[in-house]
């Protein structure tokens, strides 16, 4: 398995559970990650926890040590001093259980050595009606190992070589229970505390810059296409849609993925392609949090390439107009320049012999 894949599993995970939050919702997530056979100084077991999806604290093996990722978890280390020592002590502690699962997941995969990895994600959610999310879930080699259903109080193992976990898990009286009052309470309890902490940040609202770019496609059919970027809005939870008579238009529609820029905040697209001479039915439809009321954003006229054309020529004969002006300008300088020199010559010759001083 290559390296480049070792993320596969966060990712997708990531993914899924961001695309599941509503409106104005809040979450906190774990991500433990262990390596059979580091290389180039990378380590072999790693934590990162994430509130609202910025990290907020990590730990890994080379390190050995939790640190803030944050500004604002300095606050925890004030009011718990405490609290760093004793969660470095649990990763530690996690580093040496993660150790083992990989021989044993190794050992029962009948694999040789290599490079093997072995991740666990949790985490739970609190959405603005009160409503409460929670999951947690295991995977091996970037494929899923055992997943938590909390609702039912069960494991759920896809791979045969899951199943020994799953019965051992299963045996043990009041496990499950644990971790689905973790999950449901505990949890929550903490994202609540964290969001407190990081209230300046994770709590702001950023109102979307929203642009309209234009483009005719180059076909016979002569259709357009027309992007409604949505940029620099907090928090990521945004609802963006084309609207066509001012109903919710699905068709040739395609809807960009809500990614982070370097500040914080995030940007995301929404493109669709139309008959040009329908394009007064259309407009893109934006509701956030940070905005007292929807915004309606009309389509722009597309820029075809002969109005580019033109607009070149134009400017180009202006520039010609610029550099000509800029010539005769400084001929006639030069020409004034010229002509005293020509008169103090002769009123010097018409003095005879006086003497200059």
């Amino acid at each position: 398995m290559a390296l480049r894949s070792l993320p596969l599993l966060v990712l997708v995970g990531v993914a899924l559970w961001e695309s599941c939050l509503g409106a104005s919702s809040h979450s906190m997530k774990y991500f433990y990650s262990s390596i059979s056979e580091p290389s180039q100084g990378q380590p072999h077991f790693v934590v990162v926890g994430y509130v609202d999806g910025q990290i907020f604290t990590s730990y890994n093996s080379n390190t050995q040590r939790n640190q803030p990722r944050v500004s604002w978890m300095e606050k925890v280390g004030k009011e718990d001093p405490q609290y760093w020592d004793r969660n470095t002590q649990r990763s530690r502690d996690s580093e040496e259980v993660f150790r083992g699962d990989l021989e044993t997941l190794r050992l029962r995969y009948n694999q040789s050595e290599g490079l093997h990895t072995w991740q666990w994600m949790y985490g739970c959610e609190l959405q603005a009606d009160g409503r409460k999310g929670g999951f947690m879930q295991y995977g091996y080699d970037g494929r899923t190992f055992i997943t938590f259903d909390k609702e039912r109080l069960t494991w759920v193992a896809p791979q045969p070589q899951a199943q020994i976990t799953h019965r051992k898990w299963e045996a043990v009286p009041g496990f499950n229970q644990r971790w689905k009052a973790y999950l449901e309470k505990e949890c929550i309890e903490w994202l609540e505390k964290y969001l407190s902490y990081g209230k300046e940040t994770l709590l702001r609202t950023e109102p979307p810059e929203v642009t309209m770019s234009s483009r005719t496609e180059e076909v016979e059919d002569g259709m357009e296409t027309h992007v409604c970027r949505l940029d620099g809005f907090y928090p990521r939870e945004i609802d963006a849609s084309w609207m066509r008579d001012g109903e919710v238009w699905l068709q040739d529609t395609l809807r960009g993925s809500v990614a982070p820029n370097a500040d914080g905040t995030f940007h995301t697209t929404l493109s669709i392609r139309i008959d040009p001479k329908e394009r007064g039915r259309y407009h893109c439809h934006v509701e956030h949090d940070s905005l007292p009321k929807s915004l309606d954003v009309a389509l722009e006229e597309p820029k075809s390439s002969l109005g580019i054309i033109i607009g070149c020529v134009v400017a180009g004969l202006v520039l010609l107009g610029v550099i000509v002006g800029i010539w005769f300008f400084k001929r006639r300088q030069d020409d004034y320049r010229a002509a005293p020199r020509n008169e103090e010559g002769s009123s010097r010759s018409g003095q005879g012999s006086h003497q200059v001083l």
